[in-house]
């Protein structure tokens, strides 16, 4: 099975006009460098941007992550390169439909509010659209189709109406001792049913749905798809087997990215991303910002208090694959920052010099700060250009 066979292609779920696959420059790119190693740009280069569970309301944690993939896939085009995204919503997982249930709400309809919720926030924040935005629910054929392919590639088994990946070799590949592998599945709910897989590695990649679970027809019976193989799945419908840059948060890179990875280059032959985005995690107070602790700061809220383009500095202003600690004082230091900028961009000047800085800082690993800097010493043209690539002004 290959991206181009039927049954992994998909029309995208969003009708809008988009930019041109290649333009005139997008042969003559920049040098670019992403996570401390050169990235030769390739047109057109494919960034898949794990996206959303609509199950709750957006944290800062969310919009950091989309945030700095939005800055990535403009820089890029900066370079000269004409840039492909998709970034998916997972639309059917466990975990939104225990929520929905909590709420006495069928998980598609509750899913549906929250991606308008999520959507307004990422709006205000002026996170562009993706050329795709794939749903979950609406691949599950493609699913269906790489539990198969995986199947007939003798990396996956069958089990009690369930399709499951082999991932003993997964850990290993991603550094990871099985000490911090199992505790790492374990906190994203691997699945009580891994007592009856083959190692406690594997997972599902169709999972056979009981009273209350969303299922769909499938060679196994009645079922649902399990989380790893629905990106794989739309990545593959989307971009094809081979991308440039899989973005995520930094907890998302094991073992979500890795064993989205690991599927589709079983059915591909090829490794999936040639760079990854690993956006650092947010704390607060010295903890992980996560719903189970209760301690989440909502992008809704603050927007209350704050510009967007406040938070949306506050968000940049920073190495990108670092965790940071958010404090409501940061805000106020980003908005000054912010007008320092605003004031050099409106005086008078055109420093070449200065403006090709401005470009190396951006284009060697998404330096922000450091373009920020040269920025607000040298004003005028420099800095207006830069606010326009990080959609600040």
């Amino acid at each position: 099975m290959s991206p181009a066979d039927p049954a992994m292609v998909s029309t995208p779920d969003q009708d809008r006009s988009r930019p041109p696959i290649i333009d005139d420059t997008s042969w003559r790119t920049a040098a670019f460098r992403l996570g401390g190693n050169p990235l030769p740009l390739l047109p057109p280069v494919r960034m898949y941007v794990c996206g959303i569970t609509p199950y709750d309301v957006t944290h800062v944690g969310h919009a950091a992550t989309l945030v700095w993939a939005d800055v990535a896939a403009a820089v890029m085009r900066l370079a000269g390169a004409a840039v492909v995204t998709a970034r998916n919503v997972t639309d059917v997982d466990d975990v939104l439909t225990s929520a929905a249930a909590q709420h006495g709400q069928r998980y598609d309809r509750f899913a549906a509010v929250h991606e308008y919720q999520f959507g307004h926030d990422l709006d205000a924040l002026r996170v562009r659209e993706p050329q795709h935005a794939p749903r979950a629910a609406r691949h599950v054929d493609q699913v269906i189709a790489l539990a198969a392919a995986l199947l007939a590639a003798g990396v996956a088994y069958e089990w009690d109406g369930s399709v499951v990946f082999r991932g003993a070799a997964v850990p290993g590949a991603a550094g990871l001792d099985d000490r911090e592998a199992s505790r790492l599945l374990e906190d994203y709910g691997a699945g009580r049913e891994r007592d009856g897989y083959e190692t406690p590695y594997d997972v599902a990649v169709w999972q056979r749905s009981g009273a209350g679970d969303p299922a769909w027809p499938s060679p196994w019976g009645w079922g649902r798809p399990g989380w790893h193989a629905e990106c794989a799945a739309m990545t593959l419908a989307t971009l094809g087997a081979r991308i440039d840059v899989l973005a995520g948060g930094a907890d998302l890179a094991f073992p979500h990215h890795v064993y989205q990875s690991a599927m589709t280059a079983a059915v591909s032959g090829v490794p999936l991303a040639r760079a990854h985005l690993h956006v650092g995690t947010v704390g607060i107070d010295g903890a992980k910002m996560a719903k189970s602790t209760q301690n989440l700061v909502l992008v809704a809220d603050l927007l209350q208090h704050y510009r967007p383009e406040v938070l949306r500095m506050l968000l940049l202003d920073r190495v990108w694959h670092q965790p940071w600690q958010f404090a409501h004082a940061d805000l106020d230091a980003a908005g000054d920052r912010l007008d320092r900028i605003y004031s050099a961009a409106g005086r008078v000047g055109a420093s070449e010099a200065a403006a090709a800085a401005v470009t190396d800082a951006l284009l060697d690993d998404l330096d922000v700060s450091g373009a920020l800097a040269i920025a607000e010493d040298a004003g005028g043209t420099p800095a207006r250009r830069l606010l326009r690539v990080l959609a600040l002004d």
